[in-house]
């Protein structure tokens, strides 16, 4: 009598091969003939056999010794390649080398986000705590992901930025019927003229403190005079405004913060938003708001110290570049604490310093201050160490940056402390009569960058 013909372990042997494909019904009978040996309660249970699937106490394929037992118990005149035990026909082809493991138990300090790891002074200090932590930390900065998703911080300050250049913009017209001055001096920035900005709040030493070479009695044109020379004539105190001086001596020492805020022109405000929505966002997002916040505000201030005390007394400046600068250098600072951590770190050097030199080429350029740009670069990379978060992961670099840290706190003091007071007690121009060449092109337009830098039968 003829083997019973399995139509359940043909379909078996086809999903062997792909688990996923779907026999042909035409590549067997239609019919299945039906004699003495057909035996239905011989049909495998499949659904079993998946189950034990599970279980590979149960089924261990690579038992030699349990596989020539199933084979031993094939019915005897299978057809070739059915010689197996349909539950073994049925499972797909790689199950047997899965390895299986136990999973491993919970841990519920591993599970915790880095941030609930370490206490507020250490995430503000970026000292994080833990080996997990440490490994995170690592990838994230691989990653180029910071301490928080958006730069809030940046967005607000590019937003009070952009009000405070319509402000200034609306103060020139109402002056000059223009936002943007061309009499009696072009402003090439493209925007309001000198005086305009001295009225709203520009770096300008004269009125900040009394310099003999540019009394408060001193007469320049006038706001809203056109005219060269000038036909409408007003005093320093007057272009200073803010309510004037009150018989004292001049002492507006707010403007070592406001010209942060202030823009030459529409040139000068899209090249500093542009720079600040991009490098500055980035550190902050790696810094956190509040390390970026003393950081942004240490460079800007001490740029405008700097500039005070070196620059030209009678050249106003303006621009939040001492401040960017400042996240500028910050970007130094993580280059060279996270040397391993970067992609070709050498090259990105070079292209740093490149981008640095155009920098101080462009603080040449008029209502822009080379001294803001070098201030805010040198406070930033004091403060910028203390508070910016960095990664060691050996002792030793842990203590380089603990001990660089400890003495960048008594540097920004010191030199925060020394300059302020050299500009209010003292002749700056005295201790360095060449530093203005850093901030000064001399040409025979400005008297080769001697004297005061202000011209009093123009408007400036």
């Amino acid at each position: 009598m003829a083997a019973p013909y399995d139509h359940y372990a043909y379909s078996a042997a086809k999903t062997h091969d792909n688990y996923f494909e779907t026999p042909n019904p035409r590549s067997y009978p239609e019919h299945i003939p039906e004699d003495e040996g057909f035996n239905p309660s011989s049909i495998p249970d499949r659904s079993k056999a998946y189950d034990g699937l599970s279980d590979r106490d149960n089924f261990n394929y690579h038992d030699q010794e349990q596989g020539h037992a199933m084979h031993d118990h094939s019915p005897e005149g299978s057809p070739p390649g059915q010689e197996h035990d349909s539950h073994e026909a049925l499972v797909p082809r790689g199950y047997q080398d899965l390895e299986y493991s136990e999973p491993d138990p919970y841990n519920a300090e591993r599970a915790k986000p880095v941030a609930e790891k370490a206490s507020p002074l250490v995430q503000f200090l970026g000292m994080q705590e833990g080996k997990s932590s440490l490994q995170q930390r690592i990838d994230m900065k691989k990653r180029g992901v910071g301490r928080q998703r958006y730069p809030f911080l940046v967005w607000i300050l590019t937003a009070a930025m952009v009000a405070t250049f319509i402000y200034e913009l609306v103060a020139n017209n109402n002056a000059q019927g223009s936002p943007v001055s061309f009499k009696p001096v072009v402003n090439y920035m493209l925007g309001p003229s000198s005086t305009t900005l001295i009225n709203v709040g520009a770096r300008f030493p004269p009125c900040m403190k009394l310099v003999d070479a540019v009394p408060p009695t001193e007469q320049i044109g006038c706001l809203n005079n056109t005219a060269n020379p000038a036909t409408e004539i007003c005093t320093i105190e007057d272009i200073c405004g803010f309510g004037g001086f009150h018989g004292k001596d001049p002492n507006q020492w707010f403007r070592f913060i406001t010209p942060i805020f202030l823009h030459a022109g529409f040139v000068h405000i899209i090249l500093n938003m542009l720079a600040q929505l991009t490098v500055s966002a980035q550190v902050e997002r790696e810094m956190g708001s509040g390390g970026f916040f003393i950081t942004y505000f240490a460079a800007g201030i001490f740029g405008n110290v700097l500039g005070a005390n070196f620059a030209l007394v009678g050249r106003p400046s303006v621009g939040a570049s001492g401040a960017i600068f400042g996240t500028v250098a910050v970007t130094w600072v993580d280059l060279f604490a996270h040397w391993k951590y970067h992609y070709r770190p050498g090259r990105k050097l070079a292209f740093m310093a490149i981008e640095l030199v155009i920098g101080v080429a462009v603080g040449y350029i008029p209502y822009v201050d080379n001294f803001a740009h070098l201030g805010g670069f040198v406070m930033a990379l004091f403060v910028g160490t203390i508070f910016y978060p960095v990664i060691s992961a050996t002792k030793r670099h842990r203590i380089w940056m603990t001990t660089a840290r400890i003495l960048a706190i008594p540097a920004a003091v010191i030199l925060f402390v020394l300059l302020t007071r050299n500009f209010y007690t003292s002749d700056p121009y005295a201790a360095c009569e060449g530093c203005r060449y850093l901030s000064c092109f001399p040409t025979s337009s400005n008297d080769h960058c001697k004297g005061t830098g202000l011209t009093t039968t123009t408007s400036v």
